[in-house]
């Protein structure tokens, strides 16, 4: 299969500060990709863009919040006339059992997994209509797909996007805009709220975990492919993860 060129074509990036925001940014201008970087830390953002140069520009904004990013998608109307890829990675999750779990956890999660996906997509399409080849793609989890003890509003909210996708796929694609998931199962971030950075660490190592890169180049390799061809779905998974 021959791959599309995409050089000049514009990506927003959430969650781009660190992890596979970070490592899809840099990604994505090595095929020469302008990358629009949209994340709350504004040090992080600005070292990951003096890094990547003038293809790079920051967007300090908080995917939840309805303002700030309907600025964001303004100023990139403004700036390159539209999209080509929104690449929803901003995401949390806490590790608590449901019953101990606050009401404080349960709002952070459904706003930056959901609510944040739904902010940033609604706003994306009509700047992606008539540019060939745009692609919404989100960055689900393999907790989308099986309930994991201590992750259950986690869980919710990453079934819930899979369902929304499933959806806007359909409500889409007589446009020819692209509707893709991604679904990492364990990966070497600084995810993970409320499970101590050693157990974390071990868990990980003894799985040999997939590294941002490998997420990053999945969302190349789809969002690269022909127009006509829309990799929907991507399960990714350590070789060694045999359970979620």
């Amino acid at each position: 299969m021959k791959l599309r060129d995409l050089k000049d074509s514009v990506a927003v990036i959430t969650g781009a500060s660190s992890g596979i925001g970070q490592a899809t940014a840099k990604a994505l201008v090595e095929e020469g990709v302008n990358v629009v970087l949209v994340a709350r830390s504004k040090d992080k953002l600005e070292a990951l863009a003096k890094e990547l140069g003038d293809r790079a520009v920051v967007k300090v904004a908080d995917v939840a919040d309805e303002v700030a990013i309907a600025k964001v998608f303004a100023d990139v109307k403004k700036a390159f006339g539209g999209v080509d890829l929104l690449f929803n990675n901003a995401g949390v999750g806490y590790n608590n059992l449901f019953e101990k779990s606050t009401r404080e956890e349960w709002k952070a999660t459904i706003d930056a997994n959901l609510y944040g996906v739904l902010n940033c997509t609604q706003l994306a399409i009509p700047l992606m209509r008539g540019r060939k080849g745009a692609m919404i793609s989100t960055v689900s989890s393999v907790g989308g797909r099986y309930g994991i003890a201590g992750w259950s509003v986690y869980n919710a909210t990453k079934f819930a996007v899979v369902g929304f996708h499933d959806a806007l796929r359909k409500e889409l694609g007589d446009e020819g805009i692209r509707v893709s998931l991604i679904e990492p199962g364990s990966v070497h971030t600084n995810w993970g709220f409320n499970v101590p950075a050693d157990k974390m660490k071990e868990r990980r190592e003894s799985i040999d975990a997939l590294h941002p890169e490998d997420i990053a180049n999945a969302l190349v390799f789809a969002f690269s492919a022909p127009a006509h061809v829309n990799v929907q779905e991507s399960l990714i998974m350590p070789t060694r993860q045999i359970s979620p």
